[in-house]
């Protein structure tokens, strides 16, 4: 008798802790990388899956050749991007630490950098908003207890929202209508944040 009620305590302990791996209710943090500094929020939609808000300024190489030869400038960017962390369950059976969402992901990133301003852009440059979507891959750790790194790979879309009379490149806009340019993009980050 006292086996099997020990089994069972046992049993109901195992299914509690595997019932907890799951993603934070809402998780807000700062990021910094080598291209830029973001105040994000992820925000638990189901076990396995998080929304992240974001905005953030980052370098020009994040989004694309809008100014070519400009030098290191700074675009603001908003992003929301929903994620589904694939092997938090796994890690949380191994005794791995899930805290702050740690764990890999798969995610659709999807960011739109509006022409509000650029930061060092020479003034008689035009600025350009861009919408990019980027399938990506990424790990996101826990360091302690308000300290992450994440990091991330994808490629994705752009289109580029060309304004009228726009200098991009050596294109000029037909009859001072707006147009596109659309690119692929190669998306890397490297980030460590600050979790609140």
């Amino acid at each position: 008798m006292k086996k099997l009620i020990l089994f069972i305590i046992l049993g109901v302990t195992i299914n509690a802790s595997a019932q907890e791996a799951s993603v934070e209710k809402s998780i807000f943090s700062v990021q910094t990388g080598f291209a830029g500094l973001w105040l994000n929020n992820e925000l638990k939609l189901a076990n396995s899956i998080a929304l992240r808000s974001e905005i953030g300024i980052e370098h020009d190489f994040t989004v694309g050749d809008h100014y070519d030869d400009a030098g290191f400038i700074l675009q603001p960017v908003i992003t929301a991007e929903p994620k589904f962390y694939f092997n938090l369950k796994k890690r949380n059976a191994k005794g791995k630490n899930i805290s702050n969402n740690s764990g890999n992901y798969i995610s659709l990133k999807t960011s739109y950098h509006p022409d509000w301003f650029v930061i060092n852009l020479d003034d008689n440059i035009t600025k350009n908003a861009d919408l990019s979507i980027t399938p990506t891959w990424g790990m996101k750790r826990a360091i302690g207890d308000h300290f992450t790194y994440e990091a991330g790979a994808g490629i994705g879309y752009r289109m580029v929202f060309i304004k009228a009379n726009s200098n991009f490149g050596n294109a000029q806009s037909v009859d001072n209508f707006d147009y596109t340019n659309e690119q692929f993009l190669l998306y890397l980050h490297l980030r460590i944040g600050y979790t609140f």
